[in-house]
């Protein structure tokens, strides 16, 4: 019987860089854009004489990619060897299988070993697939000279192949370039893995799980895939993308890094068994608290194409400039972290408004979105509608904040946080009819920008960037975490992917 899990990507609207570093907190918004991981046995039976193998055979297939990869999966010490050397390897997906049934013996008592030692002889086929909102198509829609419009990425098919440079003279062998949009492939496709397979070997069900945010399943979920995904990195991130995969929507706070600290030691000399129980018994003190935009609002991505930003050589360059000139660095992230808390204030202020006075929320989001901010304050006829303006203005004032000073900050070391050309992009999309917010997600560069819209004004924006060569991406904010699913995406995903855009 097939599992099929997917995780969500994300978007970082407040606490870039910040992040890094507690009791700082960021908001981050899970989208629609998915990794989908499904788990199957290899085999259809278990060989009577296979009782006493030593290991079993994993296949993983990445069909975009256009790759397949046969491993052996050691049943005595759970580590992965691979069978063809090959370029393709994913350390991602093979610290995701390692951990995963790592966990699973770490767990089980006598009997349930057994059941699992049989289950694991049939093997696993393990096959991944991220939506093509994780990937950049510009060249592919520039190429067949179409325009750069969400309509075009939406006739692309689900799922579409990334190889998209491959070269005829090289015989064709060339390896796949892929260029990303920034939505944390690795974090989803990590959280899709590590759930599909928790799921398939009975540790966790995820049936019951969802919308339960404090079920023990996502949390082993989240320890689980959080530790592969830093392993595979070589490095304790934040934790953000794959808290907000396993999750969804979040104000989140990151966990101490002590609590893997002792993982990435041990990965190189203790049994893989008693790492995960000690990653298990661990002191996850990470917060986190359901947050989502406020109603009638939008999510928009916009893909500039100047080329994607590399977010570890950034953050390597900000922790230098810290500890070169503290106090002024100090000081910068003081009055950044106070706009990111206004910023976050005022939405769960309108949120709170949307929730007690729709009629008047509604009335103001509705004349908002036709107007540019500097009007938006005649729409208000009544005190309540005059409270949602001011809210709507503070979270604009915030945003601005935010800006000014990730400006700063990149110039001091000597980053492009938002570069010129993002921030005439920023200026110019900010100042539009019924746009809220406008910034650079995350860690900033080139990747991608984002928007927050007042009802259909998104339409307006998606044509403006179009007009500048920036390709507005399909993605929105869907604010659940990691799911089940009840087939493969591949039979669904054409009927419901257009349904589910909404192409003005």
């Amino acid at each position: 019987m097939a599992v099929v899990a997917s995780a969500p990507g994300k978007v970082l609207i407040t606490g870039g860089y910040l992040i890094l570093e507690r009791p700082n907190a960021g908001i981050v918004l899970s989208t629609n854009a998915r990794f989908y991981a499904i788990v199957k046995p290899l085999y259809g039976q278990v060989k009577p004489d296979s009782w006493a193998w030593g290991w079993t055979d994993v296949k993983l297939t990445s069909p975009q990619l256009l790759r397949e990869s046969m491993y052996k999966l050691s049943l005595k010490n759970l580590t992965l060897q691979a069978v063809s050397l090959s370029e393709s390897q994913n350390p991602f997906v093979e610290y995701a299988v390692q951990y995963a049934v790592a966990a699973a013996y770490a767990i089980f008592d006598k009997n349930k070993k057994d059941a699992l030692h049989k289950l694991l002889l049939q093997g696993l086929d393990i096959t991944i697939l991220g939506c093509n909102d994780f990937y950049s198509y510009r060249n592919q829609i520039e190429a067949r000279g179409l325009p750069l419009t969400p309509e075009a990425l939406a006739a692309l098919p689900p799922f579409a192949s990334i190889t998209f440079n491959a070269d005829e003279s090289n015989g064709g062998n060339c390896k796949p370039e892929v260029a990303k949009t920034g939505l944390g492939s690795s974090a989803a496709m990590t959280t899709a893995v590590v759930a599909a397979l928790l799921h398939y070997l009975g540790i966790v069900n995820l049936s019951s799980s969802i919308d339960q945010q404090h079920d023990g399943d996502l949390d082993m979920v989240h320890m689980i895939a959080q530790s592969a995904h830093c392993i595979a990195q070589g490095k304790i991130g934040s934790g953000f993308d794959v808290s907000s995969a396993v999750y969804g929507s979040q104000r989140y706070v990151r966990f101490s890094p002590e609590v893997l600290s002792s993982a990435q030691v041990a990965v190189k000399e203790t049994p893989l068994q008693e790492v995960i129980t000690g990653i298990l018994k661990g002191k996850w003190d990470h917060e986190r608290a359901m947050f989502s935009l406020p109603p009638l609002m939008t999510l928009l991505l916009g893909e500039p194409g100047t080329g994607g930003s590399s977010t570890p050589s950034m953050v390597g360059s900000v922790k230098k400039w810290q500890k070169s000139d503290p106090q002024k660095s100090q000081e910068t992230w003081k009055k950044l972290s106070e706009s990111n808390s206004a910023l976050e204030t005022q939405l769960n202020m309108l949120s709170k408004l949307a929730e007690e006075h729709w009629n008047a929320y509604k009335h103001v989001i509705e004349s908002c979105s036709k107007l540019k901010s500097e009007k938006w304050m005649e729409q208000a006829t009544e005190p309540t509608q005059e409270a949602v303006v001011k809210s709507l203005l503070g979270a604009r004032d915030a945003m601005l904040g935010i800006r000014y000073h990730m400006r700063l900050m990149g110039e001091a070391a000597g980053v492009p946080i938002e570069p010129e050309s993002q921030t005439q992009l920023l200026n110019a999309t900010m100042d539009m009819e019924g746009v809220l917010l406008a910034g650079v997600p995350g860690a900033g560069g080139f990747d991608a920008v984002f928007a927050v819209t007042l009802g259909d004004s998104g339409s307006n924006v998606t044509k403006a960037w179009s007009s500048v060569n920036v390709l507005a991406l399909l993605v929105r904010e869907d604010p659940h975490g990691v799911s089940l699913e009840s087939c493969d995406p591949r039979t669904t995903e054409i009927t419901s992917a257009v349904s589910a855009v909404h192409i003005e």
